[in-house]
């Protein structure tokens, strides 16, 4: 058995241009080197049953024995305050924020801290068993006050801990708002503490957990915070409430150290202080900005429209946006490369062990602007990084019953289970329950590479395996690339492909195929689920993307109430059809179903068989199924299919051609397409449980031809291509790169 998981590592960037530089970001916790080389991927799935791998060794200077070393991954979100001289002048004073735990009880866990484990400081946190605590430690004594309750799950509270030097007396205050039943907490508890503190040196000021050392954190904290303060006195629980409170502040109160602001700069990485001294810090691993704060009343569900009531963050301590590893080789991607789907290939035969062959996917985008065939394919980079690390396979208690058949688990499933530091996917939950909302490829990516789960970026490559053995000249493009740079991506191609998946979508990719489909260019959607989740890219960050999950949409999580607008942008997320943009208007077919015990062949419907549309059938039996064969379900409709519904925007001159409506009870609709629930909503009694396969032209000349499965592709390879699936799709190609303007008599 192949060892796919003894070398890990990422690509940055994750998309080049050829002659551009790229480092690989590697480790290894066994393997001292491995054999390297860069190739180029044709077909990442090893079924025996399809192509199988395809690689083509693509010689560089990279070539040859790489040394490897072993890189931690530490993942848990914070906000980090450099040190600074205000944050040792004062000796009494008070911390405090509004907090909404999410595991309490879980760990011990620090709310704010300026602490050093070799020189100590402060720290307010929650011990192991979810009470607040207020510690203070120098010279190996330290002193301590607790609550005796502990904090409620998901319920805001203000906590604070303030030290009375004078007095010698330390004192940890907790206030609830909400009476209703028994949720009402106010406890204030003091304890014996120091007269005099020496503060460590050099140590930051931490919010979400505490330094480790220079580099390294932990006790991280679960859940949401709220308005920090510091101040230089020791304070009441009532003066606390008023400033933690307080949405203006008084800078040149002189006992103000510092007030964080998270309502403002909501789409960076730095948290604004208003007090005089400035103290900004930098978030570290991405956290949840934009979230409602204990003074949310439900008056908007956007940051943008009401900023001061959207001043949380949501930690995690499970976070992971950046691996932070060293490069361990970089190399230019030769000039003369084509652009298309790549990866570094890792190789090693330890003793008394499986061969190890590990892969690290990246690709190399056509030049903007400069075509170098008439057909571009599109690198769904978005969907790889929703998907990025799924471990729904392994969590979903379902997964099996979806299924209707046992899970087998890869070598990747496996290491995933037991290292969730890798970072999850968009469908994946954190630790305390809420969904991962952001996804970026500065990490290992073990379903994005050759070998990996076949879903998305496997099944992708079926196409790239077609187009090379029809000989089909083409450019990769990715969707990344669009969403910077807009219709100048698309324009230079008579004909552009997306593929099996192209399910993650921002506005800005949306408006840039629809003014290509507009403007006459002709597109092949040769996929399912396509077009569906709104998301948004980080404005500084590349490859890192954010999506929330909303109310609405075939959904493994639920955001809360008024957390459905995107932190990167303030844009609403959710499904587009909910945003007022149905897949059907843009591409014909829409969502409406997924299916995993099978898949089935469409049939022909009358549209298909009309004289002007010759070109689109020729050579293909109209009297015989189409596409009852195929890898994935053995059939050409599956797993996730479309329909076309004029009610939701498919155009009223699409040509209905053929439809897979014999999904089985197995067929499940998406939630969007049921108003109430009963009996007969599966495939097997449910008519708009289905398949569809579309063409319509558009404005000036151009048309669309949709398929509406993600199956659709992974059915091209059988019978050594000679089938009717490849045939139309061959069909439809040729005529689509033909300069005659499309209609539908032509």
């Amino acid at each position: 058995m192949t060892d796919t998981t003894s070398v890990l590592g990422y690509a940055w960037p994750m998309i080049v241009s050829a002659g551009e530089k790229i480092a690989f970001h590697l480790s290894s916790t066994t393997l001292k080197s491995a054999e390297a080389a860069l190739v180029r991927v044709r077909c990442a799935d090893p079924d025996p049953a399809g192509p199988g791998l395809r690689l083509a060794e693509m010689p560089t200077t990279l070539d040859g024995t790489l040394a490897l070393s072993h890189q931690p991954l530490l993942p848990g979100s914070c906000a980090v305050v450099a040190d600074a001289p205000t944050l040792v002048e004062f000796q009494s004073f008070t911390v405090g924020a509004f907090v909404w735990p999410t595991m309490p009880g879980a760990r011990g866990q620090t709310l704010v801290s300026r602490w050093s484990d070799r020189g100590g400081g402060w720290r307010l946190g929650l011990d192991a068993d979810g009470h607040l605590e207020f510690e203070l430690s120098a010279e190996g004594e330290t002193w301590r006050a607790a609550t005796r309750q502990p904090l409620q799950v998901r319920e805001w509270a203000l906590v604070g801990g303030a030290w009375d030097a004078a007095a010698g007396v330390l004192r940890v205050m907790v206030h609830s708002h909400d009476a209703q039943g028994g949720r009402e907490r106010r406890a204030v508890v003091e304890g014996k503490g120091p007269t005099t503190m020496q503060w460590p040196v050099g140590a930051p000021l931490v919010i979400a957990a505490q330094a480790k050392d220079a580099i390294s954190y932990g006790a991280f904290y679960d859940g949401k915070i709220d308005r920090p303060r510091l101040y230089a006195d020791a304070l009441g629980v009532d003066a606390l409430q008023r400033l933690c409170d307080a949405q203006e502040i008084v800078p040149a109160d002189a006992r103000l150290v510092a007030a964080w602001n998270f309502s403002l700069d909501i789409p960076s990485s730095t948290v604004t202080d208003m007090s005089a001294n400035r103290l900004h810090g930098a978030l570290r691993q991405m956290p949840a900005r934009g979230m409602t704060g204990a003074n949310w009343d439900g008056s908007s569900d956007r940051w943008t429209e009401r900023p001061a009531q959207y001043g949380a963050i949501h930690f995690h301590s499970d976070d992971m946006a950046d691996a932070e590893w060293a490069p361990s080789v970089e190399v230019a991607i030769p000039a003369d490369w084509r652009s298309g789907f790549y990866a570094l290939r890792l190789r090693a035969h330890p003793a008394g062990a499986d061969p190890v062959e590990s892969f690290v996917g990246f690709f190399v985008r056509a030049d903007l602007g400069k075509a170098r065939a008439p057909v571009a394919f599109v690198a769904s980079t978005g969907t790889f990084l929703a998907y990025a690390n799924s471990a729904l396979r392994l969590d979903q208690v379902h997964a099996e019953s979806m299924l209707e058949g046992l899970l087998t688990l890869s070598r990747d499933d496996l290491y995933l289970q037991e290292h969730r530091e890798l970072g999850l996917s968009t469908y994946d939950t954190h630790a305390d329950g809420s969904g991962w909302c952001i996804s970026s490829g500065k990490r290992p990516i073990l379903n994005m590479r050759p070998r990996g789960n076949v879903f998305n970026y496997g099944n992708d490559t079926h196409l790239i395996d077609w187009l090379e053995e029809t000989g089909q000249d083409y450019d990769i493009v990715t969707d990344d690339d669009i969403h910077r740079h807009g219709l100048q991506v698309l324009k230079p191609y008579r004909c552009v492909i997306t593929g099996s998946h192209p399910e993650y979508i921002s506005r800005e990719i949306w408006d840039a195929f629809d003014a290509y489909q507009q403007s006459g260019g002709r597109h092949m959607y040769l996929g399912g689920n396509g077009f569906y989740w709104r998301i948004a890219y980080h404005p500084t960050q590349p490859h890192t993307i954010e999506m929330r999950r909303g109310m609405t949409g075939l959904r493994t999580w639920e955001g809360e109430a008024g957390e459905t607008a995107l932190g990167f942008t303030g844009e609403p997320s959710s499904t587009w059809r909910s945003n007022g943009r149905p897949p059907q208007r843009l591409v014909g077919v829409g969502f409406d179903a997924q299916v995993f015990t099978h898949s089935s062949p469409y049939r022909w419907l009358d549209g298909a068989r009309s004289p002007a549309l010759t070109w689109l059938t020729d050579g293909i039996d109209l009297d015989r199924p189409l596409g009852d064969f195929g890898l994935r379900g053995n059939g050409a409709a599956g797993v996730e299919v479309d329909r076309l519904e004029f009610t939701l925007g498919t155009p009223p001159g699409a040509v209905w051609l053929a439809t897979a409506d014999r999904l089985g009870y197995g067929g499940t609709p998406a939630p969007e397409e049921l108003r109430t629930l009963h009996r007969g909503v599966m495939g097997d009694q449910n008519a708009q449980v289905r398949a569809d396969l579309v063409y319509f032209p558009t404005a000036n000349g151009g048309g669309v031809f949709s398929t509406g499965s993600i199956a659709w592709v992974c059915a091209l390879s059988h019978g050594n291509y000679d089938n009717n699936v490849s045939r139309l799709t061959g069909n439809v190609l040729r005529r689509f790169l033909d300069e005659r303007p499309l209609s539908i008599s032509s």
